[in-house]
């Protein structure tokens, strides 16, 4: 699995925003992040969120991120827009839920798909919901220690 890009940050902008509108907590670009076992990635949002969290880290597809921008003319579109950790390819994310895997040295469990919301509809695009539909990522486990690094060899990488 390669790292295209790592982000992280300290607010949620739609968690219990219902009828309400977003937050702006914005979202930071990082080269490396530390994952916590069991506690999730320092800095971000979710730290230490609850005991065994199924999505103390989030990864999304570069494949799936190409295509919304190309399906829904976003050529300026920022894979932070939808809000996961860590933006990456070389693996179907669906194949690893409820299996464990290691990525630099790091294990983890995928847990679940992120389901997306119907926010991604007005974060990106209408339409963006539906289109993201068993392909919104994957949630994980953080299982061991250790610090995550972008690889950067693609085009809006780190």
């Amino acid at each position: 699995m390669q790292i295209h890009a790592i982000y992280i940050s300290t607010g949620h902008d739609f968690v219990g925003r219902h009828g309400k509108g977003r937050l702006q907590h914005g979202i930071e670009k990082v080269e490396s992040v530390e994952c916590v076992a069991g506690a999730g990635l320092r800095g971000d949002r979710y730290f230490q969120h609850k005991e065994d969290y199924k999505g103390q880290i989030t990864f999304f597809d570069w494949a799936v991120y190409q295509r919304i921008r190309r399906d829904f003319d976003c050529p300026a579109l920022d894979p932070a827009w939808f809000r996961r950790n860590v933006l990456c390819s070389g693996v179907d994310l669906n194949t690893l839920i409820g299996q464990r895997f290691s990525l630099q040295g790091i294990e983890f469990e995928g847990s679940e798909e992120c389901r997306p919301c119907y926010w991604m509809d007005e974060a990106v695009a209408p339409g963006v919901h539906e289109a993201l539909k068993g392909f919104g990522g994957l949630r994980a486990r953080i299982l061991s220690h250790g610090t995550l690094h972008c690889d950067g060899a693609e085009p809006h990488a780190c």
